[in-house]
């Protein structure tokens, strides 16, 4: 089913899910989410949700340990690189966020669903613009190999909605705040004040994200009557297979709600 046949939220993000070509995701997750803000679209969920998303046949998906090295260098080819795998990070980001919606959105308010449709449009947004980019470069998405351990983590979590939030907004896009600034400083000492603009455009936009994440965390912790934090740090020893490592930009982590009670102790 297309977005334009689907009359409820869950058939909606289902669609999305199923897209394999990344300009109709694009635009299918932009609909969706539009859809739904003016009131087209049913707060129903009665579509299976798939195990794994639609892909394209590029790009080819490595393990990380066999994915190659960028580098460091300012040079085009490196820089290319790197603007690649922040465009698949962008890719896979819009099917967590409509998987969000479809997995779990039965089990909370309708403004869980405005939350993560935003998400989800703001990734495909994100995904756009570094894809334009790529291609201004001379390459585009799909030219090099990217990693699939986003969706590794989506499979994990899949269970449980507290797991999911911990790991994915609270942990996985909370590095992105941590890294990305350096990532612009990068940008802007090579000349490329393009690419840093639109990055620092995404990292603001990534604070929201992560404050989303925080808020139904802490929703979920009151409605199950646990403590927040300590129920943070036991689903990310229990579910996240990487390590939570400095250095933290606890600033934008702050501005999020993601206090340093949370992600302090589990530093490695």
């Amino acid at each position: 089913m297309d977005v334009t046949e689907a009359s409820s939220l869950g058939e909606a993000c289902v669609a999305v899910l199923r897209c394999s070509d990344p300009r109709a995701k694009v635009m299918m997750a932009r609909k969706a989410a539009r859809d739904w803000r003016l009131g087209r679209l049913a707060h129903r969920f009665d579509a299976a949700v798939p195990d794994r998303p639609g892909r394209p046949g590029t790009p080819e998906l490595l393990p990380p340990n066999r994915m190659p090295k960028r580098g460091k260098g300012g040079s085009q080819r490196a820089r290319t690189a790197m603007l690649h795998a922040l465009a698949h990070i962008e890719f896979v980001a819009i099917d967590l966020a409509f998987d969000m919606v479809a997995r779990f959105g039965a089990d909370f308010p309708r403004d869980f669903a405005d939350d993560w449709l935003r998400v989800g449009a703001d990734e495909a947004m994100h995904h756009a613009l570094l894809a334009r980019r790529l291609h201004e470069l001379g390459s585009h998405y799909g030219a090099l190999p990217a990693h699939d351990g986003l969706w590794e983590a989506a499979i994990e979590t899949a269970h449980d909605v507290a797991a999911r939030l911990a790991i994915v907004p609270l942990v996985l896009e909370a590095r992105a705040l941590d890294i990305t600034p350096e990532t612009i400083v990068r940008f802007r000492r090579f000349g490329d004040e393009r690419t840093a603009s639109m990055l620092q455009r995404i990292v603001d936009d990534e604070i929201r994200h992560v404050a989303a994440g925080t808020k139904w965390f802490l929703w979920s912790m009151n409605r199950a009557g646990q403590n927040p934090q300590e129920s943070y740090q036991n689903l990310v020893r229990r579910h996240f297979r990487g390590t939570v490592k400095p250095p933290f930009n606890d600033s934008a982590r702050s501005q999020a709600g993601l206090t340093r009670d949370f992600y302090g102790p589990l530093a490695g």
